[in-house]
């Protein structure tokens, strides 16, 4: 079972989403689980993929592997087995380091990275984990490593997006698909 609450197939969407999604299949070789559950409330779905690319597409500020570390870092600390496999996959990829994600999804308090993904991964972890805390010397620390006032937006949306991702990958007891797994793992650094 992929989702508790069952899945809709790719030619059981509306057809913006099968269009949208099959573009996603065709790249990838199959379609994420994380949209076959989500599909049975297509509103829902458009609007987690609207958002969805307009912060993980963005050609400015952070990589692309950047916004994936603050996925991966957040998603292994809220324990979201689904969003570390996929989004591991995908930052192995971009960030063409194979152990990087294994790293960061297993202990991203204490994974050793380079200063600025050091402040990225801290500064999400810390509006992730004790959003009541969060505050001043937060952003500050932030801003100090060099990120800038909308890189340090787009973390926070980021984490923010992927703590709702995550508690529906936990309501739908959503299984990562197979294929996530190895992606990524051949690469040379």
């Amino acid at each position: 079972m992929d989702s508790r609450f069952g899945v809709t197939e790719l030619e059981d969407l509306p057809e913006d989403l099968r269009e949208r999604i099959g573009v996603i299949a065709e790249k990838s070789g199959f379609v994420p689980n994380v949209f076959r559950a989500l599909g049975h409330r297509p509103a829902e779905l458009r609007a987690f993929l609207d958002y969805h690319d307009a912060l993980m597409e963005r050609t400015d500020g952070l990589s692309k592997a950047e916004r994936e570390l603050v996925v991966v870092a957040t998603s292994g600390a809220n324990h979201c087995t689904y969003c570390v496999v996929a989004h591991g996959a995908i930052l192995r990829i971009r960030s063409k380091d194979p152990q990087l994600a294994d790293r960061v999804a297993t202990n991203p308090w204490q994974v050793e990275l380079d200063e600025r993904g050091r402040a990225i991964v801290d500064l999400a972890l810390a509006l992730a984990r004790e959003p009541e805390m969060f505050g001043e010397a937060d952003l500050e620390a932030a801003r100090k490593a060099g990120l800038t006032e909308d890189e340090i937006w787009d973390v926070g949306a980021i984490t923010a997006l992927f703590a709702m991702s995550n508690r529906l990958a936990h309501l739908t007891a959503l299984r990562p698909n197979p294929e996530f797994y190895t992606m990524g793992r051949d690469q040379k650094r």
